[in-house]
Formats: structure tokens, sequence, C-alpha cells
């Protein structure tokens, strides 16, 4: 009796372990659900965008070569410590005239001993290198348009996240359309079927209202799926895991922007701001500066050097200790002069102002490329914000004509058909309106961006 009691109270525990382990995987399995903002995507996408880490290195990289570009104007210090081992001792060969001997002929003397050391310390400097001073003008310039290629990255990764946070939106204001439209129709059906059954609507009526119901449900499939797919790409482009599930907090509502007076304006702010014509400018600069270091390999450099040495030599067998390092030093001045170099010097200054006119041509073009971009861009917010007007006031209107429209099927005196025009009138007005807000929404993400609105750090990120 006790081992039957055993058995089945260690079967309660399994199954209430096996349970609990179940309800916690199954919590596991749940999907994580975010609540985001268009600016929480923003800066999350900011944090995990590789292709702003990489433009990053890229800038970290450019400070560290002008710390590099630094060096051919500061001192240049370095030491030696030079040990020599003779496995036959060095000879200097004298006359036996300087001992009185001429008839001795010339006497070979021991000059060296068997260990040999020798510490010394150099030190040089550039007094007067012109390439050098255009070296770092040019890697100043260079750091510049590192920074001005992470500022035109990080606006491509912001204007694309704020683009794909307004699908997202759209994708499920289409989808709330369709279940509205759908629920209209479900009343309609109702009430269709009881005129029906009072026998004042025809059968006809009835099936109408069936086939409108069921001919939505292809759409709302559709939309749907758009959803899940806009739902897709917003965490991607936000570097979020993908099982996540996003609630949107904004919604797909219109907020003006303050955009210029006109293009002329809005022309030379994009001049002023734009990163890729910061960029270009910098480096016309840069180019330049090439110029100047070809020039200046024609000219004389002058640089200073210094030395200080000490040595000493001894046998086997003598203590280093009673060994003596008689020091030497010297200073100097070297003056290098060029005077013909093979027309290398030359080649190298006329590729440098060539290299200079392409780039100063490339500049041209793309400043007028921005003042195509920026009347586009404000050509396609002018657009949608009338079109955001004219149909603010169709959706009231269209509202009210169903509105009517229903009441006038619910007694007896309207058609199926009015109604199917009038659901389809307001059903096209919402959408139109939502069209509207959208496009305004991109199109603002679009003219910031092309105005270079849109700061290298957001704020919080």
């Amino acid at each position: 009796m006790i081992r039957h009691r055993l058995i089945f109270s260690f079967a309660i525990v399994l199954l209430i372990t096996g349970l609990a382990g179940r309800s916690f995987a199954e919590g596991a399995d749940e999907p994580r659900k975010m609540s985001v903002s268009l600016d929480d995507a923003v800066r999350t996408g900011l944090k995990k965008n590789r292709s702003l880490e990489l433009a990053r290195l890229d800038r970290n990289m450019a400070g560290q070569k002008v710390r590099e570009s630094w060096a051919e104007v500061l001192p240049h210090v370095s030491s030696a410590f030079t040990y020599t081992r003779s496995l036959k001792p060095n000879v200097l060969f004298l006359p036996g005239s300087i001992f009185g001997r001429p008839d001795l002929g010339t006497q070979a003397f021991e000059v060296s001993q068997d260990n040999s050391y020798v510490a010394s310390v150099n030190v040089s400097q550039n007094i007067f290198k012109l390439s050098a001073i255009a070296g770092i003008r040019a890697s100043s310039l260079v750091r510049k348009i590192s920074d001005e290629s992470f500022r035109q990255t990080n606006a491509e990764v912001v204007t694309s996240i704020r683009r794909a946070y307004y699908d997202a939106l759209i994708t499920k204001e289409k989808l709330k359309l369709v279940e509205q439209s759908i629920d209209r129709w479900e009343a309609s059906r109702k009430d269709t079927g009881s005129l029906f059954r009072q026998g004042v609507a025809a059968d006809i009526d009835t099936l109408k209202a069936f086939l409108s119901v069921e001919n939505l449900k292809p759409e709302l499939i559709r939309a749907r799926n758009d959803v899940a797919i806009a739902s897709t790409r917003l965490k991607t482009v936000m570097g979020v895991d993908q099982d996540s599930e996003l609630i949107l907090s904004d919604s797909l509502a219109f907020r003006d922007m303050q955009s210029p007076k006109d293009i002329a304006a809005a022309y030379a702010e994009a001049l002023d701001k734009r990163p890729d014509v910061r960029s270009l400018s910098f480096q016309l600069e840069a180019e330049g500066e090439k110029v100047t270091a070809a020039r200046s390999e024609g000219l004389p450099t002058l640089s200073a050097f210094g030395q200080i040495q000490a040595q000493t030599q001894f046998n086997d067998g003598a203590p280093i200790d009673k060994s003596r390092w008689p020091v030497s030093s010297t200073v100097g001045l070297q003056l290098s002069v060029p005077i013909f170099s093979g027309f290398g010097t030359s080649a190298r200054i006329a590729e440098a102002k060539i290299a200079k006119m392409q780039t100063r041509t490339r500049f041209e073009d793309l400043k007028a490329q921005v003042r195509a971009d920026v009347e586009v861009r404000m050509s396609n917010l002018s657009e949608s914000r009338r079109r955001i007007e004219v149909q603010s006031k169709t959706v009231s209107v269209a509202e009210r004509s169903y509105r009517i429209t229903m009441l006038r099927l619910r007694e007896g005196v309207g058609s199926r058909l009015e109604l199917t025009d009038s659901e389809l009138q307001l059903n096209t007005a919402k959408i139109n309106y939502l069209q509207a807000v959208y496009d305004y929404l991109v199109a603002s993400a679009e003219i910031e961006k092309s105005l270079g609105r849109i700061p290298a750090e957001i704020p919080g990120s």
C-alpha cells in the first residue's frame, strides 16, 4: 500500500514538472514584443547598422593618418647599441719613417681588441620641407572628407529606416481599411437579410451582399501579407532579430515640416549642409595640396642632425668595469637641392593639376545634380501637401454620403447599387488620403536628406 502511494506521488510530481517545463518552453517560444516609435527605430538602427560602423572605423583611421603626417615635421630620435667580436684583429699600416727607421719599411700595428661596444643616440629634424607641410594639410582634409562620408552614410541609414517605418504604418492602415470595409458589408448583409425576411428586399440583394464580403477576403489576405513583409523589412534595416514582434507606437498622421521658402533657399541650404557637397569641396582643396606637394619635390630641403656616441674596447680577460668609455658628439645641417629627376617631378605636377581639374568638374556636376534633386523633392513635398488638403475634405464627404446611402437602403428607398458605389467611393477616398500622408512623410524624410539636415549623431542614440 505504501509502495503504491509512493509511485502515485512520484507520478504526480513528474506530471507537474512536465507541465511546468512545457509552459516554460511555450513561453520561451513566444516572440519578444517591442514597442517602437519612429525615433526608437532610428536610434536602434544607428547602433546596429554595419555600414555605419564601417564608416565610423574609416573616420577613426583618417584621424590616425593626420597623426602619421605630422611625423615629417617632428624630430626623429633613435638609439643603437652595437657589440663586435674580433676574430682577427684589425691592423693599421704605418711607414717606418714615422719612428725614425725608414729602413724598416711599412709596419702593421693591431688597432682593435677582442671586444668592442658602441652606444649612440641620433636625432634628426626637418627644418624646411614644403612637401611635409602640404602633406599635413592634405591629411587634415582627408579627415574632414571622412567625417562627411560618415554623415552621408548616417543620412542614408536614417532615411531608409524612416521609409521602412512609414511602409509598415501604411500597410497596417490599409489592412484596417479592408477590415472596416468587411465589417460594413457584414452589417449591410445582416440588414439585407432582415429586409428580405420582411419582404422588402429581393433574394438577389442578399446574394450581392454575401458576394461583396467574399470578394474582400482575398484583399484581406494580401493586406496581411503586406504587413508581414513591411515588418520584416523594418526589422532588417533596424538590425533586430526577425523573431521579435514590433508594435509601432507612432501613427500615419500628417506632421507639417519646416521647409525652405523657395527653391533658391533650399539650394543654398543644401550646398551649405549636404555631406556629399562638402566632401567634394574638401577633395578639391586636397587636390590643390597635392599640386603643392608635387611642386615641392623640385625645391631644396634643409634638415638638422645630431649624434652622441660612447664606445669602448677590451681584450678577453680584462674586467669590463675597468674599461674606458670615451664620448663623442656631432651636430650638423644637411641641404639637399634636386637638380634633375628625369622629368618625373614635372610629370607629377601635371598629373596633380589634371586631377584637380577633374575634381572641379565633378564638383560642378554635383552642384547641378543637387539643384535638380532639391527641386524635385520640394515639388513632391508641395504636391503631397495639396493632396492631403483635398483628400481630407473628400473623406468627410464620402463618409457622409455612405451614411445617407445606408439609411436610404434601410428605409427601402435606396438601392444596392447606390450602396456599392458609395462604399467604393469611401474606400477610395480613405486610401487616397493615406497615400497622400504617406507620400508627404516620405517626401519629408527625403527632403531632409537632400538638404543635409540629418545630424551625424542622433540625440539619445
